[in-house]
């Protein structure tokens, strides 16, 4: 049976992608911070599939490695790796920023998502041909804004990291897509603003964004292609959005 490991599980992409997956009856990992919550999907899930909920913060390499060496057998038969876990956190000029912000990001957006490829790619190559790793970048990644400084660039690093990866992996039959998602609807604008739901709903005022389902039906069509074919990336946007013009400081 086909296993997947998903990060960043207790809301939004993470969680769509579950129940997505669910439905086909795959093996299910799914890894979050949030006990209470992870453990309410896994009851939700567990009559459409096998769930391993994992009570895990990628920052904590200890933590990760110590996830991965003790998963059981039924979920050790690993065909896919979604690192969905990831942040914004403010957004504010970076010459105003808190420091510990972008520390945060960094170690989540980067370093977590490491973690987690290295530790589970010897499981991936071993699956061989249809296995794949599905990165949750961003449209931050190509298309500054302000405000977006480090963020931007943890999602513009995860997309060479993704491109460079495939390299790597020449050869192994296992695949690499990077997602990257435009305006969509989350709790992502709740934890940016610190839990300012008000400030967070604005953002979405008056728009039909991208949902959490939208982009785990993206996941879901990117790994279950012919074992031939690679997805190397997919950018999406809600059709209310474009690329925003250039920004011109004029002197009063």
């Amino acid at each position: 049976m086909s296993s997947i490991f998903i990060t960043g599980a207790t809301s939004g992409f993470g969680a769509a992608t579950a129940r997505r997956f669910a439905k086909d009856g795959w093996s299910i990992v799914i890894t979050g911070r949030r006990e209470d919550r992870l453990h309410a999907l896994a009851e939700e899930l567990s009559g459409q599939a096998k769930v391993l909920p994992l009570v895990l913060d990628v920052q904590d390499r200890a933590a990760v490695e110590a996830a991965v060496a003790g998963l059981p057998e039924e979920f050790n038969q690993l065909r896919a790796l979604v690192n969905n876990a990831g942040l914004a956190l403010g957004n504010t000029p970076a010459q105003s920023c808190d420091l510990d912000d972008w520390d945060t990001m960094v170690d989540t957006n980067i370093k977590g998502m490491l973690y987690c490829t290295r530790l589970l790619l010897p499981r991936l190559i071993a699956h061989g041909a249809g296995a794949g790793i599905v990165n949750l970048g961003s449209v931050a990644g190509d298309y500054p804004y302000p405000g977006s400084h480090v963020y931007g660039a943890t999602k513009a690093f995860l997309k060479q990291f993704s491109l460079s990866l495939r390299s790597d992996l020449l050869g192994t039959g296992v695949r690499v897509t990077n997602i990257e998602p435009g305006l969509s609807e989350s709790e992502f604008s709740v934890v940016r603003f610190g839990g300012d739901k008000a400030k967070a709903d604005a953002v979405y005022a008056g728009t039909e964004p991208l949902t959490p389902d939208d982009i785990a039906e993206s996941i879901h069509w990117a790994l279950n292609q012919p074992k031939h074919v690679n997805i190397n990336r997919i950018q999406l946007m809600a059709t209310c959005q474009a690329f925003s013009n250039f920004n011109i400081h004029r002197n009063s």
